[in-house]
């Protein structure tokens, strides 16, 4: 498409314009944003990021749902962020609206733009100024039928995305709010692996605050079975050996199936291991039998990423103690020589799972979730 059929096609992108010539012209690009190629030329066109944006607005519902579809492609692109951003007031209030029919569609744009710590940062600003607290993106998430017109699944990626932040991960944790409490059900939820993952990334990346841990571990929140039921099969285990597992881990029926999605494993292996990070820490995830379900895990997984995921942990699980002043994990500082060659090994494992239609991994860093 040159310059001129692009001014062409954005003239068409106006509220004013004849409704059948603009469901065409959304129509069409929406066909654009489906390809790489066409994503690549809209992404540096804020034109018709704004003309988008515009017409989410549109009296048509099928002018809107497109224009919704295109920004949701558009927006894995970086390059859009700080167009779509300016719009994150408007975003908000349907995001909180229980009657708006596109709900879902700004939450899956919301997560899009909340995955790079950047405009994850803007969209966190942005809800401070809007007086939209944390707690109330929560309880929106974990009221049933909020929304009759919505799902609302993609809160839970952008609740992930957003504790990448340390002030969101201090929110959630704080222990007068009961925040974090309410989100471990849905470690268990079967209806949505979208809703499922996003909290399974949230309670990963609020792991990284190792002085909750404690808290996080005992009877308060107990969320170390949360962490181990997903991994967990039918296998039976001996009675001295049953007896060290969390209550909702014994006796499990024959049909117990384990999470299906690798990611996810991937993400709950990561979660406990940040919980050894202290002494204290590996101290009763030991006593609570983890070893148990990791080992039968690793026995059965096939995914090669979640397999070495499984390994680290065993290695923490069955290793002797680090040395005296190297007891905190995530504090131990490694020489610039050996990061480097960790970082290495990381883009080469990136690689291999890219050459298997996997894409990136996930970063053991508090990171985000893309559609």
């Amino acid at each position: 498409m040159d310059e001129e059929q692009a001014r062409e096609l954005l003239g068409f992108l106006r509220l004013d314009t004849r409704p059948d010539l603009k469901g065409q012209a959304t129509g069409y690009v929406l066909g654009l944003t489906g390809s790489a190629e066409g994503q690549m030329l809209l992404a540096g066109r804020p034109d018709f990021l704004e003309a988008l944006l515009l017409l989410t607005g549109d009296c048509s519902l099928a002018v809107v749902k497109d224009s919704y579809h295109s920004l949701i492609n558009l927006s894995v692109a970086v390059a859009t962020h700080r167009v779509l951003a300016k719009e994150l007031p408007v975003l908000l209030h349907r995001l909180l609206d229980p009657g708006y029919a596109f709900t879902d569609q700004v939450c899956t744009l919301l997560s899009n733009l909340s995955r790079e710590e950047g405009t994850c940062r803007q969209v966190f600003q942005a809800m401070q100024e809007e007086g939209l607290e944390l707690a109330q993106v929560v309880e929106v998430f974990c009221t049933e039928g909020y929304n009759k017109k919505a799902a609302l699944h993609y809160l839970g990626p952008l609740l992930s995305n957003l504790t990448q932040l340390p002030e969101t991960r201090e929110f959630l944790l704080d222990r007068s709010r009961c925040v974090v409490q309410r989100l471990l059900p849905y470690t268990q939820y079967k209806a949505s692996t979208v809703r499922r993952g996003g909290v399974i990334g949230t309670l990963r990346n609020c792991c990284f605050e190792y002085k909750y841990h404690w808290w996080l571990l005992g009877p308060e929140v107990d969320l170390l079975p949360f962490l181990l039921l997903p991994l967990a099969g039918p296998e039976e285990f001996p009675e001295a050996e049953m007896e060290r597992l969390p209550v909702d881990l014994q006796y499990l029926p024959p049909d117990k199936q384990r999470e299906k999605d690798p990611d996810i494993r991937k993400m709950l292996l990561e979660a406990v291991m940040l919980l050894t990070a202290t002494k204290a820490g590996r101290q009763l995830v030991k006593e609570k039998g983890t070893y148990l379900v990791v080992r039968e895990l690793h026995r059965w997984e096939t995914e090669p990423d979640v397999q070495a995921a499984c390994e680290k942990l065993i290695q923490v699980l069955i290793g002797d103690e680090p040395e005296p002043g190297m007891e905190n994990l995530l504090e131990v500082k490694i020489p610039k020589d050996v990061e480097e060659q960790l970082q290495h090994l990381d883009r080469e494992e990136e690689r291999q799972q890219e050459t298997q239609g996997k894409g990136p991994g996930m970063q053991m860093g508090p990171s985000g979730l893309s559609r």
